[in-house]
């Protein structure tokens, strides 16, 4: 109700009293409190501090959460019964008793009176935890900002139904339905100030600050955004608090590790001080801390209802606490790897102590922070911590020591699953002394890290409990026996002594002091050395008090000035790093330091300086020097004789490794398409679209548009047309600021109004902006904040089932935690270019990332391409202890300001400032200022200079423009300001020479990327906290990043910031290796240095000093002049950028003493260089290059020396002018384009020192000390108990290691991603592409929609064979039709007279024997040469053809109407199906035949079952008579093997959706895979016999199946009194393969009878086959096909509706009619031309459909080329020639493993010439075949008779043959049939029989020894063994 008391009175009695009077006076009817409370209760605050007050009213509102959690107290808590509410009133959550609504959702954009003096508040209903209620409270009774000065009481109104005057909250609570159990108090409901937006609309703001200094909200808040919350009290007007904290998280110990916050390092999680841990653990029993049980005034308690029940850790919850939580708060490294966290803004010490205070308070001594030089940061650790008071402002108190020392107690959660509880976690004492150990062997410039300390006790805890752990993984799942550690514990009588023992070698870096009472005393003594300065050495204190209950109390205090500063910064969230460094720069805080930057040099004045120097040489320098530039470019371009080459711009081309990405993209969306998920249907998507997200950098997203632009990707996709505007291009990325949302809108409308279209989301440098949308409500948030959560993952989103949504990022980390939502399946890493050594991807040029540049800094590299400015560094420590206040990103800035200008006024001939910059700082400049000028065309390099404060870089920009304009080089080097939320400003100048640059003829353009100020010379201040993905040139030479916030040690920031550098190099370019040639670019002194600029690389074989970094850190100084070892000492004027120029040592040397000084001299340069650098005498700018038309007047030369310092010699002495002979070649020589070596070297990196040593060093496994850094900001540690990283982890191993061990905190757009405990929390259609930074993933993505719409459009089209007939030419000429073109049926009496036409027109027969009819006169070119073995399917003739509507489809089909089709439920079950029996007999077999029917059972209504025991009787069939639009009477069977996926077998489309009869006949082998596959199709499977046969036996069966199911038919229906020939006698035989069916139109309405018109078209095979079961008179064709399909098909094919011809492929079956011709069951090729010729000599009809035709589709699987010949002795595959498949009997041949049959027709068709050699190519006289159709290969002709009696056959009057074919004969075959032919002399003929004995018979019973020749020898057999059956052949030749 009313306030807690916060004052603090003296005895406890008086405060129980006065708390009893408060409650009895608030109760009264008076409506004001008496003054005397309200006096009384503010001059009680007044008299302690602030904080004290705070940590007070911590304390008192655990005890109240407590009370209302029930717990015990040590008085009871007041019972309070809410009064129930008026009769009819409204009691709804949310709404008033009247019925209004308060919730803030609703009425947030109404307008509310508000009376004045009262404000808009929000309260919290326990029953509406995501709501607040708005509530109108009169503001005197609410705090001020610093938490004090509210009235006792309560006065408020009600905003819904406006009534006025509650002046008790209880009775307002009643009133706005919160529904409490516990006493209404308003400190605990009204939480939120209520603020208008910049829309009007009422949102929630600042939360209200209750009870005392700093402190902002409970639990709640936990859930904030800001990673470091916190707020301190400093006399500074610094905002005292933390906006960005959300409320409404339940405060159960359930959901209390999710909400904890994790900061970095030592650093604090506090939120005004009342933010640590500790209470809301210790509510929820998460601590196992000893707590007095009396808390509250400086030595008791507050009243006795509120004291809180003290426990200890051996009672007995205190074990299970440890298990509550999965680890909450491990530091957040969000900010810097370094042990801190606490925003300078969150100073409150004990007010967010996780534990009690207690004891007299400790004062905090004035002027602290000035003996001190930096405020000390206090870390907490066990036990107690005593109260602080007084100067509270010069210190920082951090929980987060405790954090780590209680995490490191809670045993991992892998061994608490199995009965861990056996092993002790570390204890106390040993926490400490391991702690005191990692202190004092840190260097003075090493800051504590937290993952360090963690990892040692980790390691230590492992290592003392090793038994058990090998005992827990050998022996799961059961519990740990109890085994005894074996190391004797440190005990607290130990510790002190210990401690000192470590901390006595450290020379007092570290220093223990030993508290016999309590950690006051010592922080009291500690405080007084320090004012004593006995303590300026020491960098740490550890204070310990282990004498009392042998618990410990103890503290680590930082007051090392250079650790307490990283330390106490680190602590600042982003956020708030940004705002103290405003409030620095607004409020004149810098001005000092400016000012005394201002004076640093010889003058006193560096501003007069500059001003003196401008007027001495105003228009003296421009019109010489640097002039030149501009005139040495036009006249050089004009004369077109030495224009600078190097300068080219890249075109757009796919390098090979994006190709690879692209590829692996691809296949992972095919693998999502073919999961059995259904998530994604490939094939239901026309095309492709996309829409690429990025960050609202400008120029980030000029650069997406000029890649998409030249891509070609947008005309590729079909999505725009020839003539591309911008406009259209910009359709296609999305900036994600507050305009994005329209755009994205218009995204989802298309993907809705498209469902056939893919569209594809690419979310570009996805790593940006992970805030959760509900966490960027809040007005202080940038709107742009958690755009990605609101628009990416909307329910649109992700439930549209055509859109694809692809992260593409450089640093994934912050997307794989335990709850992300990409599964790591579909996570696409880039590739490694090496796989063991060998070289994957050809690439013409090598990346350098990250790990090169940490490789070049190790011993034996050359050039260290990273490298930190000693000099700099020591000059901001100084300044850092000079201005304590300022923070170091300020200082730092204005030291880089006066380094830069200090070095452009050095090399501009102002001598005097070389000693106010670094060495580094120099050598930049120089070879910026003088890199134009070496190159014809004027291209220079580009300078980064990366300052992250954007108010920080325009001071940087606006000094840096002034100093470059006092020294008249603005023409010379352009200062771009790099701001992410504006374009790119440059000056006119400029434009215009990148305009010549690059060919650019616009008058309007500007460049708007960094890449297009490709050699421009500039500076580029590249500012914004965070880099949005902006590409850098390849002149980029210098990448500055000693502005980095090096606090901020997070693995993801630290990896961008260097990512900046990534960069390709070419790769026949070493960088390590140089030729001597380089030694001529510097001097002698050179060769010693190690860290020279990129070509002072020493040779090989050289004895100079390769140091490694630790080496090279010795070797320096904190001098500025003498850390010139870390760069060029005696650095030219244009530096290595420059040409070989010769330059000159101490005395003027020829080059060729130059190369030949010996490896002694250049060694013992480096003490000369060491001399020379500490006398400050090096050379500023030595060697001015000067245009040659210079050097001819003595006043060029002396405008030339102005800036050249007082060297020892002349750069130009006459020994150097002796090596060169003319000024022509001089140029050529001098002038050397700083573009040459751009791409062969990458640039130089500067990192601050602190970075620079974690990037540096490596763990024990090699692995960098960023990698193990916290990935990312918003993210935690699962467990301190982690296991490390390891440099062996592959990106994959990588992912899975964060997925396991890293968890999001509330603020991160993943967190509520969690599915109570399933792991189905992956989004189905999300991807994850990550690379290194700059590496192509741009490219890769755009190539990828490239292919992926290729796929798409591939997946609906197919390769169908186009082949013209064969052998047209050998058709009857007739001018006789016996159709008219327009006839839809044959007529049955007119289609008898037409001529079977015998020979085989379909062109997969091309290869086979022609059939003759009569004496042809055929010449040997008319028949194609035989093609190679096997090679008939890969050059047969296809086109590609759009599948239309009415295709039939394979198993990758997928779409919504065929889903029951195919049979898949919703479960993705299969159908039930049962398995059948159905036997028959045929004499032909000898034997009864058994096949299988598989039945599912939505199919069995096609089938008759007996009644009783449901066996099967017959398959139902249609009468002649019956007519239905929805039904086809054939049943369809389908002969398949081996095309399970690929088969074609889906006939929903095809069919219309008519009812139909398919049967899939398939071998027994492979019924299991059909099955699977097919789940809802009936399967006829083959007796086990037909495993190995082909497809003749597959025809054979069909048929006489169809024959017997048509007699039992016939017999079941007579019974219902039908007459047998009414049954419908037909089926379908149908190929695998065939896709599509069309139908020719004709249109006969022309002028005469003869014309007309055709088309086709496609059309659906319900409406073909119903067509052709119309026919008239049906039943009296045995055979019914169509036309293959040609794209070459003529008028004249179709002129004659139907033909008499073979058919093939898909034919309908009359097996009534056909009832004694089978098919040869025996046959694997040419069976249905052998069964044509039978059905035909039988006198059958045969009749082709010409206005219909068939596409197939080619198959590159299964068939007939799943018949694989091989060897049956090895299994080794050996290539075998037909000419092996037959042997002579009982020979040693190799039998071989395949069917005789198949042996023999293979055979056949490529050696017949073997036994008919007479034959060849011999067309007039063929080889007579007797009953049988056998392809003897191209070149060699048959003709076909049948031996039966009364069949039809050619007349054979006028032809003889030249051989005799008789395979297998039977009965019919007798000697007087054969003797009717004639046959050649010396003809030849092949007897083929079952075995030897019947081949005797047959040459007996046949009398063919009477005209035919044998020989013992011209017996063969197939090559087969005995057991195979082999078929035997005799041949013989005529008499």
């Amino acid at each position: 109700m009313g306030n807690s008391y916060a004052g603090q009175l003296k005895t406890t009695r008086f405060e129980e009293v006065l708390h009893n009077s408060i409650e009895a006076s608030l109760r009264s009817n008076n409506l004001v409190p008496r003054p005397i409370f309200s006096q009384l209760y503010l001059e009680a605050e007044q008299q302690l501090s602030s904080l004290e007050a705070g940590s007070r009213a911590d304390n008192e509102e655990e005890e109240e959460e407590e009370e209302e959690e029930g717990s015990e107290s040590s008085s009871p808590p007041i019972a309070y019964q809410m009064k129930p509410p008026p009769e009819g009133c409204c009691t709804t959550d949310g709404f008033c008793q009247a019925g209004k609504d308060l919730r803030l959702v609703s009425i947030s954009n109404d307008h509310i009176e508000v009376p004045s003096g009262f404000l808009l508040v929000g309260a919290k209903s326990p029953n509406l935890p995501d709501q607040l209620l708005v509530c109108a409270v009169d503001k005197r009774f609410l705090p001020d900002d610093n938490g004090r000065n509210a009235l006792l009481g309560f006065s408020g109104n009600c905003v819904g139904c406006g009534k006025k005057g509650f002046c008790y909250f209880t009775e307002f609570s009643n009133h706005i339905n919160l529904k409490l159990t516990t006493q209404p108090k308003k400190q605990k409901h009204l939480k939120y100030y209520l603020v208008r937006n910049a829309q009007g609309a009422l949102t929630k703001g600042s939360v209200i600050c209750w009870k005392g200094a700093g402190k902002i909200m409970k639990l709640s808040s936990w859930s904030s955004e800001s990673s470091g919350p916190s707020v301190t009290i400093t006399s500074d007007p610094v905002p005292a608090t933390n906006p960005n904290t959300p409320s409404g998280t339940q405060q159960t110990a359930g959901t209390i590790s999710d909400h904890l916050p994790s900061t970095a390092a030592f650093g604090p999680t506090i939120y005004n001080g009342k933010g640590s841990p500790k209470q809301h653990l210790v509510k929820n029993n998460l601590s196992a801390l000893t707590r007095p049980s009396v808390l509250g005034t400086l030595t008791n308690s507050g009243p006795p209802k509120k004291r809180h029940k003290g426990w200890s850790p051996e009672s007995p919850s205190s074990t299970e606490t440890w298990n509550l939580q999965p680890n909450p708060q491990i530091p957040n490294k969000n900010k810097n790897g370094s042990l801190s966290s606490l925003p300078h803004s969150a100073l409150i010490g004990p007010a967010s102590s996780p534990m009690v205070a207690s004891g007299e308070p400790v004062s905090v001594p004035d002027n602290l922070l000035k003996i001190c030089k930096a405020k000390p940061v206090i870390f907490k650790g066990h036990g107690n911590f005593p109260y602080l008071c007084g100067n509270l402002n010069d210190i920082i108190v951090s929980p987060l020591l405790y954090t780590c020392y209680r995490n490191s107690q809670s045993i991992s959660r892998a061994y608490e699953q199995y009965g861990a509880s056996t092993i002790q976690p570390i204890s106390e004492e040993m926490q400490l002394l391991l702690t005191v150990y990692y202190l004092v062997q840190l260097a003075s410039d090493q800051v504590p890290l937290i993952e360090d300390l963690e990892q040692i006790f980790m390691r230590s805890w492992r290592e003392s409990h090793l038994s058990e752990i090998r005992q827990y993984q050998q022996a799961l799942p059961q519990t740990f026996p109890q085994v005894p550690s074996q190391i004797a514990p440190v005990t607290s009588a130990q510790l002190p002594w210990l401690a000192g023992l470590a901390a006595s070698s450290c020379n007092d870096s570290v220093h223990i002091i030993e508290c016999s009472y309590s950690l006051a005393e010592g922080l009291s003594e500690m405080f007084k050395q320090i004012i004593e300065g006995k303590l300026v050495k020491t960098n740490y204190v550890v204070i310990l008090c282990a004498s009392r209950n042998r618990c410990i109390d103890s503290c680590i205090v930082v007051t090392g000035k250079y650790q307490a500063r990283v330390l106490s910064e680190s602590m600042l969230t982003p956020a708030d790093y940004q705002k103290e460094v405003n409030y620095q720069l607004v409020t004149g805080k810098v001005e000092t330091l400016g000012s005394y930057f201002s004076t640093l040099c010889p003058e006193g004045d560096i501003d007069l300086l500059l001003d003196k120097f401008y007027q001495e040489n105003q228009g003296h320098i421009s019109s010489s020097l640097y002039a030149s530039v501009n005139r040495t470019t036009t006249a050089l371009d004009g004369t077109g004789a030495s224009v600078c080459t190097s300068y080219n711009i890249e075109q757009h081309q796919i390098r090979p490794f994006q190709l690879a990405v692209a590829q692996k993209l691809l296949s992972h969306v095919c693998s999502i398409a073919d999961s059995s998920t259904q998530n994604l249907d490939l094939g239901s998507f026309e095309k492709v679209d996309f829409l690429i997200c990025i960050p609202p950098s400008e120029v980030t997203y000029q650069q997406t548009l000029f890649h998409l632009w030249h891509s070609g990707v947008l005309l590729e996709l079909g999505l725009e047309k020839e003539h591309l505007t911008k406009q259209r291009v910009e359709q296609y990325v999305m900036k994600l600021d507050a305009e994005s949302q329209t755009k994205f809108k218009a995204f989802l409308q298309n993907s809705m109004q498209n469902p056939h279209t893919l569209f594809v989301l690419i979310h570009d440098h996805a790593h940006w902006d992970l805030m959760s949308a509900v966490h960027s409500l809040y007005p202080q948030m940038e709107p742009s904040m958690g755009l990605v959560d609101r628009l990416l993952n909307c329910r649109e989103v992700k439930e549209a089932p055509n859109i694809v949504t692809l992260h593409v990022t450089s640093f994934p980390y912050a997307l794989q935690t335990q709850h992300t939502h990409i599964s790591p399946y579909n996570e696409i890493h880039w590739p490694s270019s090496y796989s063991n050594g060998v070289d994957l991807y050809h690439e013409n040029k090598k990346y350098f990332g990250l790990s090169e540049f940490i490789e070049s800094t190790l011993s034996g590299h050359s050039i260290p391409l990273l490298r930190y400015d000693s000099s700099f560094e020591a000059m901001v420590v100084a300044l850092g202890k000079r201005f304590p206040r300022l923070h170091s990103a300020v200082i730092r800035t204005f030291v880089l300001i006066q380094h830069y200008s200090a070095a452009m006024m050095a090399v501009s001939g102002l001598s005097q400032m070389k000693n106010y910059t670094s060495v580094e700082t120099l050598e930049i400049t120089q070879n910026l200022i003088n890199s134009s000028r070496l190159c014809p065309s004027g291209h220079g390099l580009m300078v980064v200079l990366r300052i992250p404060c954007i108010p920080l870089a325009a001071v940087a920009y606006e000094r840096l423009y002034h100093v470059r304009e006092r020294l008249a080089l603005e023409d010379n080097f352009e200062i771009i300001l790099g701001n992410p939320n504006s374009g790119i400003t440059i000056g006119k100048h400029f434009v215009e020479q990148l305009k010549i640059w690059q060919k650019i003829e616009d008058a309007d353009w500007r460049p708007q990327t960094y890449l297009e100020l490709e050699g421009l010379p500039c500076i580029l201040i590249f500012s914004g906290m965070d880099p949005q993905g902006e590409s850098l040139p390849r002149s980029l030479r210098y990448c500055d990043l000693r502005l980095i916030n090096s606090s901020s040690l997070v693995r993801t920031t630290l990896e961008q910031e260097l990512g900046l550098a990534a960069y390709f190099v070419s790769s026949e370019s070493h960088i390590e290796k140089v030729v001597v040639n380089d030694v001529l670019e510097s001097d002698q002194e050179k060769l010693s240095s190690t860290d020279n600029e990129d070509e002072e690389i020493v040779t090989e074989g050289s004895t100079s000093e390769k140091r490694s970094p630790m080496k090279r850190e010795r070797s320096r100084s904190h001098d500025s002049a003498s850390s010139s070892l870390s760069s060029k000492a005696s650095s030219t004027a244009f530096c290595s950028e420059s040409s070989p120029l010769l330059t000159t040592g101490d005395g003027a040397k020829s080059p060729h003493q130059v190369l030949g000084s010996s490896t002694e001299e250049s060694g013992n340069q480096y003490e000369k260089q060491r001399q020379k650098i500490d006398k400050g005498a090096q050379a500023v700018s030595k060697n001015l290059p000067i245009a040659a038309e210079q050097l001819d007047t003595k006043q060029n030369i002396k405008n030339a020396q102005i800036s050249i310092t007082s060297s020892s010699s002349s750069p130009f002495s006459s020994s150097s002018f002796s090596s060169v002979p003319t000024h022509n070649s001089f140029i050529l020589q001098t002038f050397q384009c700083v573009m040459t070596k751009a791409s062969k070297q990458p640039p130089i990196v500067l990192l601050p020192k602190l970075v620079y040593d974690i990037i540096t060093s490596t763990d024990s496994s090699g692995l960098p000390k960023s990698s193990s850094l916290l990935p990312y900001h918003s993210v935690m540690w699962a467990s301190s108990f982690r296991p490390l990283m390891s440099k062996m982890m592959t990106c994959t191993e990588q992912s899975l290691y964060y997925r396991q061990w890293t968890v999001p905190k509330p603020i991160h757009i993943d967190y509520n991603n969690r599915n109570e405990g399933r792991m189905d929390n992956f989004h189905p259609r999300r991807l994850l592409l990550s690379g290194p930074p700059q590496i192509g993933k741009t490219g890769a993505y755009l190539q990828f929609l490239s292919i992926l719409s290729r796929m798409l459009i591939r997946l609906t089209e197919v390769d169908v064979y186009d082949e013209e007939e064969i052998n047209i030419n050998l058709k009857e000429e007739s001018d006789q039709y016996y159709h008219q073109p327009g006839d839809v049926w044959p007529d049955l009496e007119t289609f008898k007279k037409i001529p079977f036409d015998y020979t085989i027109h379909d062109p997969k027969y091309e290869d086979a024997s022609l059939i003759c009819t009569k004496l042809q006169n055929l010449s040997s070119e008319d028949r194609s040469m035989s093609r190679k073995l096997e090679d008939t399917y890969m050059h047969r003739q296809t086109t590609r053809m759009r599948l239309s509507k009415y295709a039939v489809y394979n198993t990758y089909h997928h779409c919504e109407q065929c889903h029951q089709y195919m049979g898949f439920n919703p479960r993705y079950q299969l159908y039930e199906s049962t398995l059948h029996a159905f036997a028959f007999s045929y004499s032909m077999l000898g034997e009864e035949i058994q096949l299988h029917f598989i039945i599912p059972k939505s199919k069995e209504h096609h089938f008759v079952f007996s009644q009783p025991g449901r066996q099967l009787e017959s398959m139902r069939l249609p009468l002649v008579t019956d007519k239905s639009e929805d039904y086809i009477k054939s049943p369809t069977f389908t002969p398949t093997t081996g095309r399970h996926e690929h088969g074609l077998f889906n006939l929903y489309h095809a069919m219309d959706g008519a009812s139909h009869l398919h049967v899939l006949v398939v071998k027994e082998y492979e019924m299991a895979i059909y099955k699977k596959y097919w789940p809802n199709h009936i399967m006829l499977v083959l007796p086990s016999i037909f495993n190995s046969a082909g497809v003749g036996a597959a025809h054979f069966l069909i048929k006489e199946l169809s024959y017997h199911n048509l007699e039992l038919e016939r017999n079941r229906q007579e019974e219902l009194g039908i007459k047998p020939q009414d049954i419908w006698p037909f089926i379908i035989i149908s190929d695998d393969s065939c896709v599509m069916w069309n139908a020719v139109e004709v249109d006969c309405s022309g002028d005469r009878k003869s014309e007309y018109t055709w088309t086709e078209r496609n059309v659906s095979l319900k409406q073909i086959l119903q067509h052709i079961e119309s026919t008239p008179n049906v039943t009296h064709y045995a055979l019914i096909g169509m036309r293959k399909w040609s794209s070459k098909t003529n008028s004249a094919e179709i002129k004659e509706p139907f033909s008499c011809c073979h058919v093939h492929d898909f034919i309908m079956l009359n097996v009534d009619l056909t009832q004694n011709v089978q098919y040869n069951q025996n046959r694997f090729t040419c069976d249905d031309v052998d069964f044509n010729l039978r059905v035909h000599s039988a006198g059958l009809l045969i009749c082709r459909f010409n206005h219909f035709s068939i596409m197939k589709k080619q198959i590159a699987v299964g068939g007939q080329r799943s018949f694989h010949i091989k060897s049956k002795v090895s299994d080794t595959p050996v290539s075998i020639s037909p000419a092996q498949y037959i042997c002579a009997p009982d020979s040693k041949h190799t039998f071989l493993a395949a069917p005789a049959q198949l042996l023999l027709e293979k055979y056949l068709q490529y050696h017949s010439h073997r036994f008919f050699p007479l034959s060849l190519k011999n067309y007039s006289h063929p080889v007579l075949s007797v009953d049988c159709y056998l392809n003897l290969g191209p070149q060699i002709a048959v003709c076909y008779v049948s031996s039966r009696p009364h069949s039809l056959n050619i007349s054979s009057s006028g032809l003889i043959f030249s051989g005799l074919l008789l395979y297998l004969c039977d009965s019919f075959v007798v000697a007087s049939f054969l003797k009717k032919f004639h046959f050649l002399k010396g003809a030849t003929l092949c007897v083929i029989c079952q075995d030897r004995n019947s081949l005797r018979q047959t040459v007996v019973r046949l009398e063919l020894e009477d005209e035919w020749q044998f020989r013992l020898r011209d017996e063969f057999q197939t090559a087969n063994a005995k057991e195979d059956r082999p078929l035997f052949f005799l041949t013989g030749r005529h008499i």
